[in-house]
């Protein structure tokens, strides 16, 4: 990673609930500020980023997400998202958590790129509220 240079101050907008969950989190793992958290939290985003950026040839993974099945429509286009991706997807499991929340389970196996994409396809849908992609490629090459 590049060699970081100066500091530039700017403003953020977050929920509260979201900025209080950060402070606990913080704070308990020992930062001494929320700009000291933010920066570690922005540079772990930026690897994972990177890392993914690189990804090329066969993969197996898993796409993790959390939603709101209330939002109107929602349901039917992650369904189409999926179906788009038909000869990748193994199975899928999906969990009613609450009245609002549902959480699924996307097991792959395809192009590492084509994998991105799907993921990529369901965070940018409202609603979505967390998406998390998990790769490897270790084992069957």
């Amino acid at each position: 990673m590049e060699e970081e240079r100066g500091l530039t101050r700017i403003g953020v907008s977050l929920p509260s609930n979201l900025l209080n969950k950060f402070d606990g989190i913080i704070g308990g793992r020992g930062y001494s500020s929320r700009s000291e958290g933010i920066r570690d939290a922005i540079r772990a985003y930026i690897v994972e980023y990177e890392w993914m950026e690189r990804e090329t040839g066969e993969e197996i993974g898993t796409i993790t997400y959390l939603y709101d099945h209330s939002q109107r429509g929602l349901g039917d286009k992650l369904t189409d998202v999926q179906h788009h991706f038909l000869d990748m997807i193994r199975t899928s499991s999906h969990i009613h958590l609450n009245e609002q929340d549902c959480f699924e389970l996307v097991v792959m196996k395809g192009e590492g790129k084509k994998i991105k994409e799907l993921a990529e396809s369901i965070m940018s849908l409202r609603g979505v509220k967390h998406v998390k992609l998990t790769t490897t490629h270790g084992g069957y090459r």
